[in-house]
């Protein structure tokens, strides 16, 4: 029987686990709990384009346009065709909607959600759907992929090496890398790094989202979901003044926040108008009134925090990487699906389908590792992760200049952490520097403009290319 290993407990590395295990594999999760993913915390919901008066190219179109047309169009097309797919999956393990809203960027109400935490749900239900089909569940850190002559044998999971005839990395992107996310810590993509040291180019490394609505409180960094603009709050300064269309992709309401904070003005959400806060967004009500803060009555304090990374692992359509017998899928690899921006809720629809996709790719391929020859295992220690944190965010964030930029690469090389990461960090300064204009997430101040000359991905493997 065929040994499949997934590392990570999110949605992408759930789906792929159920629908292999589906079809006989053997099939072993490896992660630190799905509470602790970044798929859990996800709040508003999932992009699909089924309802009537929506459509496939409506939705393309919004995907495209939110992704700064960097997007590979066959990519788009791939995932969004396959959305009746991914919505039938998810109903037929007992998910069960509630609504579907309008998010920034969409021009149809088709993000489907339960209750503003759907990602909860989602990774509760994927995970009891994932025991009953017999997946074998482990809990630990995968220090490295067990990768020789560019063909993956297995990981090194806590100091010991475990086979498998394929390795699925699902381990989430790199927001974890900034100083600021509302994300799981634990996404700081050391799989992402481990893969180009041994031969898997990553692609799109540069394009990393700030969410507009972050709450920096007391008691940590809280995510407000774009639903509550959705839903009619409203954006405004100290003054009360509103100076962005709250809608707009994350992107424009993101830098147009942070525009304000360079003036020195306070930037708030207003959400005093939005009926039944309590009900509609549960999960955000609970901290904002933990943290001191009543929506109902007060303005929340916002800020824009590292949110998601488009780039990741380089894969073709159906998740396979430059490593034999090596595969990824959600936030992990990129294949152009979100081009330089991501449309929101886009996201967990690529993570079900990706993951669908990739049991698909297993199933026909089959691959089996044989001999196991003697794997490199280097893995000392994470080292100083909050140096590189810092670096990014004060040098890659959310407004970049060739002068900052350079600094950064500066600074990283005094850096006392793991070389993955370090490569990576490098890897999003790098491809920051040679893209010479501003696209989707990626803002230079010194090009503030479109340039067709740069319509086309970039690609990192120790050198960023595009």
């Amino acid at each position: 029987m065929t040994s499949v290993g997934i590392i990570g407990d999110g949605v992408a590395g759930l789906t792929a686990a159920v629908a292999l295990a589906r079809r006989g594999f053997d099939v072993t999760v490896i992660g630190r709990g799905f509470r602790n993913t970044n798929s859990y915390l996800a709040q508003a919901g999932i992009a699909l384009p089924i309802l009537d008066g929506d459509s496939l190219r409506a939705h393309f179109i919004d995907t495209v346009r939110a992704g700064g047309y960097l997007n590979d169009e066959e990519a788009v097309w791939n995932v969004l065709s396959r959305a009746s797919e991914a919505h039938d999956f998810l109903t037929s393990i007992g998910l069960e909607f509630e609504t579907s809203e309008t998010e920034g960027g969409h021009s149809f109400h088709r993000v489907f959600t339960i209750r503003n935490e759907t990602g909860k749900h989602m990774t509760n239900v994927l995970h009891m759907a994932a025991r009953e089909a017999g997946v074998n569940f482990l809990e630990g850190f995968v220090e490295e992929l067990g990768v020789g002559d560019r063909r993956a044998y297995g990981v090194f999971l806590n100091g010991e090496f475990l086979k498998f005839d394929a390795t699925v990395v699902a381990s989430g992107g790199f927001a974890g890398l900034y100083r600021y996310t509302a994300g799981s810590p634990l996404t700081i993509g050391l799989l992402i790094g481990d893969a180009v040291v041994k031969g898997s180019p990553a692609r799109d490394l540069e394009f990393v989202q700030f969410h507009p609505t972050g709450y920096i409180g007391e008691n940590g960094v809280f995510l407000i979901s774009e639903a509550v603009r959705g839903a009619g709050a409203k954006l405004v300064t100290e003054d009360g003044e509103r100076f962005v269309n709250e809608l707009s992709t994350r992107d424009i309401v993101a830098r147009a926040i942070y525009r304000q904070m360079q003036d020195g003005k306070r930037v708030y959400l207003d959400a005093t108008g939005v009926e039944d806060f309590k009900g509609r967004f549960p999960q955000i009500y609970a901290f904002l009134v933990n943290d001191g803060t009543d929506p109902s009555k007060d303005i929340i304090p916002v800020s824009p925090i590292a949110h998601y990374t488009m780039g990741g692992i380089a894969v073709d359509l159906w998740y396979r990487t430059a490593i034999r017998n090596l595969y990824a899928v959600g936030e992990a690899a990129s294949n152009g699906f979100h081009g330089a921006n991501r449309l929101a809720s886009n996201s967990l629809l690529e993570c079900v389908v990706s993951g669908l996709e990739v049991a698909r790719t297993v199933a026909r391929e089959r691959p089996k590792v044989g001999e196991v020859p003697e794997l490199p295992y280097a893995f000392d220690s994470l080292g100083d992760v909050d140096s590189i944190r810092e670096v990014l965010w004060e040098h890659a964030g959310i407004v970049r200049t060739e002068e900052g930029l350079r600094e950064g690469l500066r600074e990283l090389g005094e850096t006392d952490v793991d070389p993955r990461l370090k490569l990576l960090a490098e890897g999003v300064i790098s491809c920051a520097l040679v893209r010479e204009e501003s696209r989707g997430a990626h803002y230079r101040e010194d090009f503030p403009v479109m340039r067709k000359v740069f319509e086309r991905p970039s690609f990192f493997e120790g050198d960023c290319h595009l």
